[in-house]
Parts: C-alpha cells; structure tokens; sequence
C-alpha cells in the first residue's frame, strides 16, 4: 500500500436509504437516478417462485462462465468492465439467448422494470433504452453468482471508475458525470450474511487516485474505510436493491450453508438531460 492510500482521509457524505416491502415504484428510481435518495431495499418485490425457476435456470444454464476480472463466481451475460465496445457488445449479443433463457415463460421482472421506468420517463420527455452501438445492444440484466472468502465475498468497490474510463466509443460513458445507478435482483441468497454494505463516502477522483483504482474503482483498501460510517441492507430471496453506485459498496461474507448468491445487475443513468441508457 502506498503512502498517499494510508493518508488519504475520505469525506463522508450521508446516506439516504429507504426500505420498505411490496413493489418498487418508479418515483423511487427516479429519485435515485437524481441523486435525491442514496439507495432503496424493497422486500418481497417478487415472488419465490419466480425466484426460484430463476436460479434453477441460472444453474442449468448452457451461457454459464466463470468470471475471470478479479471478482470469484460465475455468471452469464456481458459486462462492460474493462472491455472496448467491439468486445463488449458483441458478448451482449452473443449472451441474449442465455438471458432470455433465466426467465423462460415467467414475467421478467427486469424487464417489467425497465418498461414500466420507459412508460414513466416519455411522459417526461425523457427516452431510456437500452445501451447500443453499430456493433449491437446491451443486455437487460447480467446474472452473477459469488463465491467470495475472506471478510467480504465482493469487495469495497465504486462503479463509477469503470464508466468513466470506458472511453467514447461507449455512448453511456457520459453516465459517469451524473449518477451510475446499480439495480440488483436477488433470486437467491444465503440463510444469514451477504449483505450489501454501503459506506457514508463517494470517492472523487482525487480519491481514486490515491487508492490506485482509477479505472478500476475496485478494491478499496479496508485502511482507507475504517473510520468511514456504513449500513448494510440484509437481503433475502425475492429482494431488490438499488443504490447509487459512486459510493462505496460491497458485499460482506455469507454464511448460512451452500446456498448460491445469486444477482441480477443492471446498472443506468442519464446521459443526457433527455436520455437515460441501461447497460449491464
């Protein structure tokens, strides 16, 4: 660890989250989306069933990867991290017969979403669709499954220092300047642990620099947030979270037996006072 990641002293900016149990309102994510709210937790948002026939899916699933960018577990789509936008959109097409295929005959919840934000945003002249290029289109959603040990099973990380390094030829790159939102379904998790932590600290640039993950935000050191306040969300099947993604998450060990954790991610934002693009 260098000096400047030991000395850095991080500032710390309250948290504003909301929980509650039934169904997730789009006036909840458009708060989100304009920074109003830190983060939401909606218990129950969907049913176990669903969340079930999911993860059932997700386990049988011919479009099953490990991943291979630093973070253990497996998944199936696309992500953006640390790819150009050949790369990128090419594994979202190749990946969305093995998206469509989680969800099978159910009613997506993702996608139930996602339309039911685009129905709201035209109303104000505001377009969201899907993240695109000349070499294809974003996914809805990525399913990722960890196996992390040690004191977190996802480690402190930001998702705005990926975005904001993704280059031009990512049209949602612009995000960065406004709120990354990251939405999470959880069709499975452990009996106990695995919670989503949120630490009190949106790291500029500055501080990203000193903690050497400027493209990367990920990982920040356990030194650096030890004085820094937290709160952690405890999420069960059925679950959505989501927060603004600049500051500072992770996710904390699970206990509770082998059951998977598994998530569904998508993150969006504006790019454009009338554009929001979604990506995963």
């Amino acid at each position: 660890m260098t000096n400047s990641q030991v000395s850095h002293t991080p500032a710390i900016s309250p948290l504003s989250l909301r929980e509650r149990v039934g169904s997730i309102s789009t006036t909840e994510i458009i708060s989100v989306l304009k920074g109003e709210i830190t983060g939401l937790h909606v218990k129950n948002a969907f049913s176990n069933e669903v969340a079930e026939e999911i993860t059932k899916n997700f386990s049988h699933s011919l479009g099953l990867k490990d991943r291979r960018d630093g973070v253990p577990g497996q998944y199936v789509g696309a992500s953006h991290y640390r790819k150009d936008a050949v790369k990128y959109f090419a594994d979202s097409e190749d990946a969305q017969p093995f998206i469509d295929m989680l969800f099978g005959d159910l009613v997506d919840p993702v996608r139930g979403i996602f339309d039911a934000l685009k129905r709201d945003l035209q109303h104000q002249g505001i377009e969201l669709r899907l993240a695109r290029s000349e070499h294809g289109q974003a996914n809805i959603c990525r399913a990722i499954s960890w196996c992390g040990s040690g004191p977190y099973a996802l480690a402190p990380h930001d998702d705005v220092a990926q975005v904001s390094s993704a280059g031009s030829d990512f049209e949602f790159s612009t995000v960065a300047e406004n709120t990354v939102a990251a939405l999470n379904f959880y069709p499975s998790m452990a009996n106990e642990g695995g919670a989503l932590r949120l630490w009190s600290h949106k790291p500029t640039a500055a501080d990203r620099k000193a903690q050497d993950v400027e493209t990367t935000g990920y990982p920040y050191s356990p030194t650096y947030l030890e004085a820094v306040p937290y709160r952690d969300l405890q999420l069960k099947a059925g679950d959505i979270a989501l927060i603004d993604g600049g500051f500072i998450h992770g996710v904390t060990s699970k206990s509770g037996g082998e059951k998977p954790r598994l998530v569904l991610n998508s993150f969006f934002g504006f790019a454009r006072p009338d554009l929001v693009l979604w990506w995963t």
